[in-house]
This record gives structure tokens, C-alpha cells and sequence, in this order.
């Protein structure tokens, strides 16, 4: 190794960020730096931030000026920087460089610019750059799971959304790149796989002039891989050919994260959603026919500029009405550089705060009911954690996402990583609970499988 500097990363926001933090590590191992988790021993710490949304940028900011207190050589990579670069540098003299998310292939670069004394600003005013399978890369999640970026970027604009000055427009890789890749995680061991980007039912439509996302799913059908699960599904696009793939690739799950945002029409349209609005109801019970067993996720924003109780009253009745298994609900940030920073009738932050709260309430049995459901079934877990103190198994089913949705709690013994049948006996509004399945539990699913 030399006398290269030792290299601490920390990571924040979201799965996206997660891929760029590991292609920064894939990079620097492979030129040779020590990279080390204790930031305290480190020469130079890399954060890669988020500047989504007002409170991931003050996370960001606390963890910055904590690194400054410390006195430590600070690269700033990521959103953030990207969105905020000028104001960094100024207000930051601890932070050495400055590199922006269509950039951060230079970091080995900019590592050795640094170090000969530079202070340095790597960012691109329109990101273009995507990794590929041929780029280094770390895995920092459990070992059974991996994501996998199918796209970056965004051409839509959503009137309350800064991604797509931040990440530039969308850029897709090819079937055969994205296959290639999924394959090496497969040989790593890999149980799931999960396909992500800032709109995946978009997938191909910039590289081969149509979206190609049944087709992908077909391709990464005959990768040796139990679990392919697909984040960021918007409902225009699950049009039947990708709804049938979904329902005739077997390892690809039915779980459809759908980022719906709202139910009625005038909050969707002053969102600049128009192609959604009106049509909700309908795709929802289209999805529900065509893949009978879909787990469906999504997430709502409430409190939107002009908001008013009837558009909420809507909402709340859409929610009712359809018993999504998992929701998420967002109070609105006004984020500066959005159509919807400066839109008239903002909302006062404790009228949101009931809305979010009201919609949780009215989703937690709904929940529970989905959850109970599972009872006295076995269902295949993959197991990711072990607890320190009472040695009980931690994983997921495939109804559950990392991160967003529940766990599963087990009983009984398996390998890290690995994906056993778990015979499930009791639930909660968020979790399920049971244990390692016996012979007689297997004999029994096959005879309920068989009818």
C-alpha cells in the first residue's frame, strides 16, 4: 500500500447513494488506499450525501460539521454537493474536495490532487456518468442482498423534486450490462437482488426508444438468483407485457413499489403528474387481477401546497379503499429550486403533521390484517442478522423490502445469508415471528400447495 492515506466513508440517504458509497470503496481498494470504518484513524473521510429533502440535508450537515469539529479532511461527494457546492466550500475550510454524483468515478483522482495540496471541485453541471458491471465495487449490505442500478436519473419533473437537478437525466444500461452484473452477484452469493432507479417501469425508454422492462425481467429470469425485486414501479407503467413477466418469471417477485404520492387529481396535476391522475383507481384493480398475489407498496405526500381536507378526505378514502400492504406518508418539504417552493397556500407544519399521522392510523390494521395472513403458513425467509443477545434470527420474507417494510423474527438455526423456510406464528401491525420450519410444517405446506 505504500504511504497512501488511510480512507473512511459515511454514508448517507438513500439505496441510490448506497451504490455510489460502494463504487467509491470498489475504486479506492483497487488503487491501492486502506480503506478503514473508524473515522478517528482515518486521513481523509468521505461523506456522500443526501440533499433530498430538508431533513436529510441537515443530517448531512450535522455529520459535515462534526468531521470539522474533529479537524478531519473532509470529501464531500454525492447530492449535496452537488446541489450546494459554492456554499460547502465557503462555509467548510476542513473539506479538501468537493465531487458531484456524476463524478464520483474521479475519486481516485481526486484523492491524489488533494494530497499534493489542491483544493478541488469535481462536479458536473449536467451529471451523465452511470457505473457499470465492469466498475470496482464493495458491497456494503448484508451478504444475501444486493442492489442493482438499472437506470439513473429522471426525465420527469415533478413540481416537488430536486433529484433530477441533481442526478441529470435518465441514462439506462443494457440488458446485457445489467445481466452481466447480476450474474457476478449470483456467483458472490447472492439471494436477492433488488432493481433500482428514479423510475425503473422507464427502464431502456432513452437507450432503446421504448421501456424495456419486461424484457429485462425475462433476461434476469435465467440468472441464478431465488429473489429479483423491483423498487420505484410507476403504475402507467405496468402495462400488461410487464405485469405478465412479473407473473411468468418465477424469481421475479410480485412485490410492487408503487410511488403513487397522492390519490386526487388536482393535487397530482399541481404536483406535475398529470399522467397520473384519474387513473389510479383503475391501474390499482388492474394490478390486483393480474397479479393476484402482488404485495403492494407505496408512498403518499401530504400536505402539498393547496391541499385542501376534501383532497385529503380522498386520499384518506383511497387508502381505505384499497389496502396497500405497506405504506409510507410524507409531510411536504418545500425544497428551494422546485416549482413547489413558491407556490401559494403552503401548509402550516402541524396541519401536515395530523394529515400523515390520521393516514398511518387508518393504515396500521390494514396492515396487521396483511401481516396476520401470513400465520400458519411457511414462507421462505432470508436470514440477515443475528441478535447479539438472545441469539434470535432476524430476517425478511419476500413480502418485506429492506429498510422500509417489516422483519421477521426466527426461531431456531441458520447461516447468515442464507434463505430458510420459517414457519410463521404470529404477527404484528410490522413483523412476523415463528421459527425454523420442521418436516411435518413442510409436509403440511406441500399438502396446502397441492389443495
Amino acid at each position: 500500500m505504500g504511504n497512501k492515506p488511510t480512507i473512511a466513508i459515511s454514508h448517507l440517504g438513500c439505496e441510490k447513494n448506497r451504490i455510489d458509497t460502494e463504487h467509491i470503496l470498489g475504486l479506492l481498494v483497487q488503487a491501492g488506499y486502506s480503506v478503514d470504518t473508524d473515522e478517528e484513524v482515518a486521513d481523509y473521510v468521505i461523506v456522500n450525501t443526501c440533499s433530498f429533502i430538508q431533513s436529510a440535508r441537515e443530517e448531512s450537515v450535522r455529520t459535515l460539521v462534526e468531521l470539522a469539529e474533529a479537524n478531519k479532511k473532509i470529501v464531500i461527494t454525492g447530492c449535496m454537493a452537488q446541489h450546494f457546492q459554492e456554499q460547502l466550500f465557503d462555509e467548510l475550510p476542513e473539506a479538501v474536495a468537493v465531487v458531484g454524483t456524476g463524478d464520483y468515478n474521479k475519486i481516485v483522482e481526486v484523492i491524489e490532487r488533494v494530497e499534493v495540496g489542491e483544493r478541488v471541485t469535481e462536479i458536473s453541471a449536467e451529471p451523465t456518468y452511470i457505473a457499470d458491471e465492469t466498475t470496482p465495487r464493495y458491497r456494503t449490505t448484508t451478504e444475501g442482498v444486493a442492489y442493482l442500478r438499472v437506470a439513473e436519473g429522471c426525465d420527469y419533473r415533478c413540481a416537488f423534486c430536486i433529484i433530477p437537478h441533481l442526478r441529470g437525466n435518465q441514462r439506462s444500461r443494457t440488458i446485457e450490462s445489467i445481466v452481466a452484473e447480476a450474474q457476478q452477484l449470483a456467483a458472490e452469493g447472492v439471494q436477492e437482488i433488488i432493481l433500482i432507479s428514479q423510475i425503473t417501469t422507464n427502464y431502456g425508454l432513452d437507450l432503446y426508444g421504448e421501456p424495456r422492462l419486461a424484457e429485462l425481467l425475462r433476461a434476469l429470469g435465467e440468472v441464478d438468483v431465488p429473489w429479483i425485486r423491483m423498487h420505484y414501479a410507476y403504475p402507467t407503467g405496468l402495462t400488461p407485457k410487464v405485469l405478465r413477466a412479473i407473473r411468468e418469471t418465477p424469481n421475479v417477485l410480485p412485490y410492487l413499489d408503487l410511488p403513487l404520492q397522492h390519490s386526487h387529481p388536482e393535487v397530482l396535476r399541481a404536483m406535475n403528474r398529470p399522467w397520473q391522475a384519474g387513473v389510479n383507481d383503475r391501474i390499482i384493480e388492474g394490478i390486483k387481477a393480474a397479479v393476484p398475489d402482488a404485495v403492494l407498496r407505496t408512498t403518499f405526500i401530504v400536505g402539498f401546497p393547496g391541499e385542501t381536507d376534501e383532497h385529503f378526505d380522498h386520499l384518506y378514502q383511497f387508502v381505505q379503499r384499497h389496502e396497500f400492504d405497506h405504506v409510507g406518508v410524507f409531510t411536504f418539504s418545500p425544497e428551494e429550486g422546485t416549482p413547489a417552493y413558491t407556490l401559494p397556500n403552503q401548509l402550516p407544519q402541524e396541519v401536515m403533521d395530523e394529515r400523515r399521522d390520521a393516514l398511518m392510523e387508518l393504515q396500521q390494521p390494514i396492515s396487521l390484517k396483511k401481516n396476520q395472513g401470513e400465520v400458519g403458513k411457511v414462507v421462505d425467509v432470508l436470514i440477515e442478522q443475528e441478535h447479539p443477545e438472545t441469539g434470535e434470527l432476524i430476517g425478511r420474507s419476500a413480502r418485506f423490502a429492506p429498510e422500509v417494510d417489516g422483519l421477521v423474527y426466527v426461531r431456531g438455526n441458520a447461516r447468515l445469508g442464507s434463505r430458510v423456510p420459517v414457519a410463521i406464528a404470529s404477527a404484528d401491525v410490522y413483523d412476523l415471528y415463528g421459527h425454523v420450519a420442521t418436516v411435518a410444517d413442510l409436509v403440511q405446506r406441500e399438502s396446502i400447495a397441492l389443495g
